[in-house]
């Protein structure tokens, strides 16, 4: 089975795509985020580095889904189905022009093309998690990075709430397999009961999942 988790960035993803991994006893691909050059230098100046932390990040997913779709037994942390969430947000807020919007499409679409040749062809299941807005503020304080921060920063606070309310639209039109939500913010992952609750849930739709395709192939 191939997961991918998807949420908005302090939402607790990450968390939860180690759990996933953990549970199953499968690799976990985790978002490069911490030997990332480009994300410190795109916080500084959105608009110098967008397309530059775009295409870092689009090769990056392109070459983990590929890998995780040929080895079929992993939990991806993001992928490269909501990449293009992030990019259109910064053509919408003039970080990216509508030229490198229309090369970062072209590139994309060939990059998807390409995975069509793979005999997997997507995600078993895509977990996508949420909680309020205000949560997600609190979560990114709570993790420290000096970069993500908003204190005086308006134009970064209002850039995470376009991100915030992007994802609802996202996993809405989400086409590419079965899909479920998980509400982070009732179920918090540091308590260990709303752990084997959140795994029993993922746990159920698997079930869900395998017995659809048994009925498929048959």
């Amino acid at each position: 089975m191939v997961i991918v988790t998807a949420g908005m960035i302090g939402v607790g993803k990450t968390t939860l795509t180690g759990l996933i991994s953990e549970h199953l006893g499968t690799k976990a691909f985790f978002e490069p985020v911490g030997d990332n050059p480009v994300l410190p230098l795109y916080y500084s100046d959105p608009k110098k580095y967008g397309f530059l932390l775009q295409i870092f990040f689009l090769n990056k997913r392109f070459a983990m889904i590929k890998k995780a779709l040929t080895d079929d037994n992993n939990v991806l942390d993001r992928s490269i189905y909501e990449d293009a969430l992030f990019t259109r947000e910064n053509n919408k807020e003039g970080n990216i022009t509508d030229q490198e919007f229309s090369i970062y499409l072209t590139l994309l679409e060939n990059m998807m093309q390409e995975l069509k040749d793979i005999p997997k062809k997507a995600p078993d299941l895509l977990v996508y998690a949420y909680a309020d807005f205000d949560t997600i503020l609190y979560r990114i304080k709570k993790r420290g990075r000096d970069y993500e921060q908003v204190d005086n920063d308006q134009n970064l606070y209002d850039y995470y709430y376009k991100m915030w309310a992007a994802y609802k639209d996202w996993f809405d039109e989400y086409q590419e397999g079965p899909k479920m939500k998980i509400n982070l913010q009732k179920y918090d992952l540091s308590e260990p009961k709303h752990v084997a609750e959140v795994l029993a849930k993922i746990d159920d739709e698997l079930a869900t999942v395998r017995k659809q395709k048994i009925i498929e192939t048959n």
